[in-house]
């Protein structure tokens, strides 16, 4: 990946010997990079500063990383990678619906961490290479009310903008520009977030949720973007 000089990382982590290691390990792999030790001062630092992206912990003084999140998401809109508990899917499911772009649990491997940040920050910027999935001649769809610019990486309801994530524009692009063809959660993990999907993680069913209340779709009963039990999802062309 071709790390772009005004890249700029801010790691949230009280860590102090975590968080300078994490830097380090990042710097020497083309970013620049902040510290912000405290949760409350870090709501500040990201609406004002606007980094590249922010590596999120979870437990911070000021503050902790879920009431960070939900503080900065409507005025930010690049990548949150969230620091879970490794086994804690609660606080995983929990990261995802406050807005978090995904997540990495602690202890984390640098080689791991490194890959996720590289992997949001390629489809944050506008000079990324469009996915295998997508046309690169067709940029907008509609389908009926609901619009979707690629090129722009946003989306519109009856002419009023979507408020999506980084994370959650790229599903609902990856989904829309393949409309009328089930995909399966190993294509979405392997598509998006370039692993494989092991079976458990939740984080994909948590993004078509949001996605579905965002663009009118009906969460008990959904037309547009349908579960295919045993198989995946369907983003429906027509309903």
């Amino acid at each position: 990946m071709n790390i772009d000089d005004n890249q700029t990382i801010l790691i949230v982590e009280d860590d102090e010997r975590l968080a300078l290691l994490t830097q380090e390990y990042l710097q020497k792999n083309g970013f620049k990079v902040d510290i912000e030790g405290d949760g409350r001062k870090a709501i500040s630092r990201i609406i004002t500063e606007q980094p590249s992206l922010v590596i999120l912990d979870l437990m911070l003084p000021g503050a902790d990383g879920f009431t960070v999140c939900r503080n900065v998401r409507s005025e930010y809109k690049g990548p949150i990678l969230m620091l879970t508990a490794r086994s804690d899917d609660v606080d995983q499911i929990l990261g995802l619906e406050i807005g978090a772009d995904d997540y990495v649990s602690k202890p984390a491997k640098p080689r791991v961490l490194l890959a996720r940040v590289q992997s949001l920050l390629r489809r944050s910027t506008q000079d990324v290479d469009l996915s295998a999935s997508s046309s690169k001649e067709e940029q907008n769809l509609t389908f009926g009310p609901l619009a979707i610019d690629n090129s722009r990486r946003e989306a519109w309801l009856l002419e009023e903008e979507v408020e999506l994530t980084s994370a959650e524009f790229d599903l609902l692009w990856l989904l829309s520009s393949n409309a009328g063809r089930i995909l399966s959660r190993e294509e979405i993990f392997g598509e998006l977030r370039g692993i494989e999907y092991d079976g458990q993680d939740r984080s994909v069913d948590v993004r078509i949720s949001r996605i579905r209340s965002k663009i009118g779709d009906d969460p008990i009963h959904p037309r547009r973007i349908k579960t295919i039990r045993s198989k995946g999802y369907l983003f429906v062309k027509e309903v």
